[in-house]
């Protein structure tokens, strides 16, 4: 009777364990898996079919960026949905979101975007807060002509911003100083890390104004600084470098991230991306 007992304790102990772990078994990453064009910068002029043939063959069904140099933006969009790949995001130089706001418009709408990405704020070797000034009037009055289009600009921070000013950052002082209504943000995971910053708190902090985010990881053993910049060759697959990135993904989730584009500078891109993404696939809740 006790040896009964005590296997019907047991029992009840490992299906509880069971449940617990059906529960928290969830996958974690379950959105559309996404990927940056400048990924394939050295690949498109290759062969810009072989390239995009290779993304679908790996699950991806979304591209931030616009068509490569060697092909018209025509010839471009019907290979993409040839492929059933859609555009949500273009990215724009700084110089010209300011100086043609309506040729990024016509790029955007062309290729059915939501989302205009700036990457870079031009400056010196050092970002200042002069820096930050002028790009918070250029981006409040350039993103209130693509308000006006019914399009969304977002600033991709870089990790020079990090650096300090007042009670917070150069990059704090860009989010505050900006119409919520005319800038939102994609955060490259990476380059937050690199910068100093803590991606997944700094998602939290100012969580709806992020709209999308570039999945990079970085390779152990290399310090942060604020020069935003590194050797392509320290670009890893997510989740083999420093970053916790199942606390980073929640916290995406949390703060209700539209789109994910995997970026990965690394001339080793072929090998690792797949890497990336059956990491991703594999995170549970």
């Amino acid at each position: 009777m006790r040896k009964l007992l005590s296997f019907c304790l047991w029992l009840l102990l490992a299906v509880g364990l069971t449940s617990s772990f059906a529960q928290t078994g969830k996958p974690l990453f379950t959105h559309a898996i996404g990927v940056q064009a400048y990924t394939y910068r050295n690949s498109f002029p290759l062969g810009v079919a072989a390239v995009l043939d290779s993304i679908k063959s790996l699950g991806i069904t979304e591209m931030e960026g616009a068509n490569p140099k060697n092909i018209s933006a025509e010839e471009f969009k019907t290979m993409l949905d040839q492929r059933h790949i859609s555009v949500p995001s273009i990215g724009a130089d700084y110089g010209l979101i300011t100086k043609d706001p309506d040729a990024v418009i016509k790029q955007a709408k062309f290729f059915g975007a939501k989302y205009v990405m700036v990457a870079w704020i031009p400056h010196g070797k050092t970002f200042t807060i002069d820096n930050a000034k002028k790009a918070v009037e250029d981006f409040n009055r350039a993103g209130k002509i693509l308000k006006e289009n019914g399009l969304i600009l977002c600033y991709h921070d870089h990790g020079y911003e990090f650096g300090p000013y007042g009670d917070g950052t150069l990059f704090d002082y860009i989010v505050q100083n900006t119409n919520p209504s005319y800038l939102s943000f994609e955060m490259d995971i990476m380059w937050t890390f690199h910068g100093g910053a803590d991606p997944a708190k700094l998602l939290y902090k100012y969580g709806g104004r992020w709209k999308l985010v570039h999945l990079k990881d970085i390779r152990k053993g290399i310090a942060n600084d604020l020069t935003g910049g590194t050797d392509t060759h320290n670009d890893v697959a997510v989740g083999t470098g420093q970053i916790n990135y199942p606390e980073v993904i929640r916290a995406a989730k949390a703060v209700g991230i539209k789109h994910y584009f995997i970026e990965d500078e690394s001339p080793d891109h072929a090998t690792q991306i797949p890497v990336t993404i059956a990491y991703l696939r594999s995170l549970k809740k």
